[in-house]
């Protein structure tokens, strides 16, 4: 190991470790909290003795029990308790019998976190070297150039045989792993640019430290150009459909990027990947639109876009089937599926973003047609929501009027808080816990809540966003923040080769992993859980690829709400 557990909590200032004789009791928002903002902390039992005081060893606030809840699924009792009139910025201490914890109030709250959560895209870029000026003890030399990918069998055009090589560099290792999938990349693309187009100003500013911070581009920006970048690679010239992902034919060990050593390939081109492609490129060619440092991708994005909707439209059943591509092609893939037997919204999303860059009827009468019957919450296998989100917030106004769906959904969650044992609106359900929840269902359900904010100008919207992020960052049942490298206690072990392979004992910082999940897909690994209580189904282990594994749509997910929060937050 090149550091040690102690020197890495030293370093990043993680000096609030809220543990007392191994009876861990208290639980709250380990990385901070806006002067503004409701303060809860939840006590594990029916304890009811809180006391806080200040930096000088005062008494600081007003406490008050909000209520006793039993957990549906343990049984077990929690105490909801809210602290008033914490204002003033600063450290406070909450004792509870023998434990202790640290509650940090401050304006921007949440910048760091932020601005690291979005740093984490840097350190997962393939084909440079990840700089120690910029990744300090993270830097690592270049891996994946990604200048010799062939072309497998499922794949071939004119012009390009199977075996025939290609070069397709840039872009983000997907997750855990080191293979590049197109339709994860566009949906983590699509829902920070979402979030960037409601809070142009603040991510403006926002400073990630990488290599293109000097430039007149947002950091998010410059981040998200470089996984646009090699997508536009990732679209067959001949006749604009676009390869599924970039891959090797199995996943590599846990192993340095320079040590790999398998072919990679491009694979079958897929109606869902030229859907999302299409989408995410025009809505990138409207982002970046005039931008100086990227004077001609908006036009030539619009093109790709176009040319890619083209395609599927004309292959509307090229569904991704990884058994049955193994069966007719050689060699086998047996990495990621990402696969999708519908494409009805993926079409959807497409239209209504060539729609508002266009204009163009043709598209407005697809995403009509297509539009959804209810709101539900945005996936990299669920897209309508993406596309709900942009009509609400279009200048065109919302054509289909979908507003409603959002809203209702944004009020059913809003009431379940009330009863709830950690004061948020997710988490009070079965459905709300299984493989990359944290993202799918409190990040996803905290960017609605944000809309649903910004469309009625409800405080409780925005309340309820914040509490969901309460909940990532240590008000729940197992106390971890679990975001790697902020709070008192994060994961140390997640499921990714990168922060496995590099001989330091602390995880690259600023992912989410993907946590409780009572599925518990890798039992077979020889893992034991701790609990199958829905919520408490997480082990900080690195095989636990269920439960502990990270993935650049979850960190998307978390830089859009967390983003966007800090942006509208005192």
């Amino acid at each position: 190991m090149k550091t040690t557990k102690k020197l890495w909590l030293l370093a990043c200032g993680l000096c609030c470790m809220h543990q007392a004789n191994g009876q861990e009791i208290i639980r709250l928002n380990q990385v901070g909290v806006y002067p503004g903002q409701e303060k809860v902390v939840v006590l594990e039992g029916t304890s009811k003795k809180v006391s806080v005081k200040n930096s000088r060893g005062k008494k600081a606030g007003k406490v008050k029990v909000l209520r006793t809840a039993r957990s549906p699924w343990s049984g077990k009792q929690r105490t909801v308790v809210s602290i008033s009139g914490l204002t003033q910025a600063g450290d406070y201490t909450v004792t509870s019998g023998a434990d202790k914890a640290t509650l940090t109030v401050k304006p921007s709250a949440l910048r760091d976190i932020t601005a690291g959560s979005l740093k984490a895209f840097y350190y997962q870029r393939t084909a440079m070297p990840i700089e120690q000026r910029y990744a300090g003890q993270w830097n690592r030399p270049a891996g994946h150039m990604d200048n010799e990918v062939y072309i497998h069998p499922s794949a071939v055009s004119p012009g390009r045989p199977a075996g025939s090589v290609i070069s397709s560099p840039w872009g983000w290792y997907d997750a855990g792993d080191y293979n590049k999938y197109i339709v994860n990349s566009a949906f983590s693309i699509g829902i920070m640019l979402c979030s960037y187009e409601q809070n142009k100003a603040y991510f403006d500013q926002l400073n990630a430290d990488i290599p293109e911070s000097q430039n007149q581009t947002a950091d998010l920006l410059d981040e998200i150009m470089y996984n646009l970048k090699w997508m536009l690679t990732m679209q067959d010239p001949w006749d604009g459909g676009v390869y599924h992902k970039l891959t090797t034919p199995n996943f590599e060990g846990f192993v340095k990027p320079g040590d790999c050593h398998q072919k990679r390939y491009v694979v079958q081109k897929s109606v869902t990947a030229s859907y999302d492609f299409a989408a995410v490129m025009a809505q990138a060619a409207r982002v970046f639109k005039g931008n100086k440092d990227y004077p001609d991708f908006s036009a030539q994005a619009e093109r790709a876009a176009m040319a890619a909707f083209k395609w599927a439209e004309e292959n509307p059943t090229a569904f991704y089937n990884q058994d049955a591509m193994n069966k007719k092609f050689d060699p086998d893939v047996s990495t990621g599926t990402y696969g999708d037997g519908f494409a009805g919204d993926e079409r959807f999303w497409a239209a209504t973003e060539l729609y508002i860059q266009t204009q163009d009827p043709y598209f407005l009468d697809i995403a009509t047609k297509t539009a959804p019957q209810r709101f539900s919450l945005p996936t990299w296998g669920g897209l309508a929501s993406l596309g709900t989100y942009e009509w609400m917030a279009s200048s065109l106004g919302d054509k289909l009027n979908l507003t409603p769906q959002l809203m209702a959904y944004a009020d059913s969650i809003v009431k379940t808080t009330a009863t709830s044992c950690y004061q948020t609106p997710n988490g009070n359900s079965p459905r709300d816990f299984g493989w990359g929840c944290l993202a799918e269902n409190f990040c996803a359900s905290g960017v609605t809540l944000l809309y649903a904010y910004r469309h009625t100008g409800d405080a409780k919207y925005l309340t309820a966003a914040q509490q969901n992020v309460d909940y990532l960052l240590g008000r729940n049942p197992t106390g971890f923040c679990y975001v790697t490298g902020y709070g008192s206690k994060s994961p140390m072990h997640p499921h990714h080769r990168l922060s496995a392979s590099d001989g330091i004992e602390a995880p690259v910082p600023g992912l989410l992993v993907g946590g409780p999940n009572p599925g518990q897909q890798d039992l077979g690994s020889g893992l034991k859980y701790p609990s199958k209580h829905p919520d408490e189904s997480y082990l900080d282990e690195e095989p636990s690829y269920a439960s502990n594994e990270i993935a650049i749509n979850w960190n998307a997910s978390l830089v859009a709400m967390l983003g966007w929060i800090d942006a509208e937050s005192k």
